[in-house]
């Protein structure tokens, strides 16, 4: 454990670079398409995009790059939002389509000025990318859409191979890190509508390093096995300038390590990936890909097979 402001060594990141990452950028600037990944200035872009041997994993932004929240821990821009693109679904699809995901994460910003919260927009590209290829995994990481039912059940009705939502910390801790129209109790109720209304699996993420106890910690584990959660990762907190939440603390991997084991082998999670630099769609394909192999879920000699029973 490391207090102070400056980071330690386990931090360091490598920068975005090579083709295939100047290919997936010009193709998603050619098509006007945001993506989480740089609109928060994610750590793993480099990593995730870079890679050669295959086409790794993008999180797409959808509804534009404002949102209309201020968390206190995230980089995206509040207020200002704009109408939402009708083509945005369709150009998303294309640009899948052309990048070669075999495994995409849709997420969103939140529109809370919106009727339905965009969750008709967020499932008509769900409903674009399976339409073109049904054996794409889509992973979607959606807002809690203020607790309407409703909306939660249209991005179920899309099918999904995956459905996250965030609770990002401890109950404690909720507000000032998450906007105060977001809570604890709100942020499980969308997890448990979910796992009540389909199969889909489920998957949550917390940050660390802004002042939560081992014991919350724990007690949040156990409260997301409650309502039926499947995936939970961990990742360090990393304050994107001086007007956001200060980092309490460096989190050393060992700790991470820790907590992995504990979500695992104690709460029984499908998997949890754990580290200082792991975020929410943190290679996500291939995790999750990983983790029904070994439970048996999907042929283990044919990733096309495997894609083909991420729904089951």
């Amino acid at each position: 454990m490391q207090r102070g402001r400056r980071k330690p060594d386990w931090l360091k990141s490598r920068p975005p670079s090579g083709s295939r990452f100047t290919e997936i950028k010009s193709t998603l600037r050619d098509r006007d398409l945001h993506t989480v990944c740089e609109e928060a200035n994610c750590p793993n872009m480099g990593e995730c995009w870079s890679g050669e041997d295959g086409p790794g994993t993008a999180t797409f932004m959808l509804m534009g790059d404002r949102c209309s929240r201020g968390c206190n821990f995230c980089d995206v821009e509040t207020g200002g939002m704009e109408p939402l693109d009708p083509d945005e679904p369709a150009n998303v699809a294309d640009a899948v389509a052309e990048i070669g995901l075999d495994y995409v994460v849709l997420t969103s910003v939140d529109r809370d000025d919106l009727a339905d919260g965009g969750s008709a927009h967020f499932a008509e590209t769900i409903r674009e990318i399976k339409r073109r290829d049904p054996e794409i995994l889509v992973e979607t990481l959606i807002p809690d859409f203020g607790g309407d039912p409703e909306a939660i059940d249209r991005i179920v009705d899309a099918g999904p191979d995956v459905i996250a939502h965030n609770v990002e910390t401890v109950e404690r801790l909720q507000w000032p890190v998450r906007d105060r129209r977001a809570n604890y109790e709100q942020s499980l109720a969308v997890l448990d509508r979910v796992d009540r209304e389909s199969d889909i699996h489920t998957k949550t993420s917390l940050m660390l390093g802004v002042g939560e106890y081992d014991h919350e910690v724990y007690r949040t584990l156990g409260d997301l096995r409650e309502v039926g959660v499947d995936v939970v990762t961990f990742g360090q907190y990393l304050r994107p300038s001086r007007s956001h939440l200060d980092v309490f603390e460096y989190v050393h991997p060992d700790v991470f390590e820790t907590w992995r084991a504990v979500a695992e082998g104690e709460f029984d999670f499908l998997y949890c990936a754990s580290g200082p630099m792991v975020r929410s769609s943190y290679k996500a394909g291939e995790l999750f890909v990983e983790a029904l192999l070994r439970e048996g879920r999907a042929p283990e000699d044919a990733r096309r097979q495997a894609r083909a029973a991420g729904g089951d």
